[in-house]
């Protein structure tokens, strides 16, 4: 989680080949109460970062891959530390 926006954006190139305009790539550390959002907003990127002060963010496990797609109900769950698995349908915002 010391990744700045550079380390994060090159994180990004490396699997994904490209940071996509208005997509967003998220990172989480191992405890998961820690969360990282690099940010393509179509102009540049910028990097914002939340931390819980009790519990867990509902983490992606690895049987989905890199990659997976959510809505913006699913995003503000994720967001906020809340299930978001059950919310809303799939859209477009990568997790990382």
């Amino acid at each position: 989680m010391r990744a700045g926006t550079e380390t994060a954006l090159a994180r990004v190139v490396a699997v994904f080949g490209i940071a996509r305009p208005h997509h967003a790539y998220c990172f989480a550390n191992r405890r998961a109460n820690r969360m990282k959002m690099l940010v393509h907003d179509g102009i540049g990127v910028w990097l914002a970062a939340r931390r819980l002060n009790r519990g867990k963010f509902a983490w992606v496990d690895a049987m989905h891959g890199p990659q997976i797609a959510l809505d913006d109900e699913q995003w503000q769950a994720l967001v906020l530390g809340l299930p978001w698995q059950g919310v809303g349908a799939a859209g477009a915002i990568s997790v990382l």
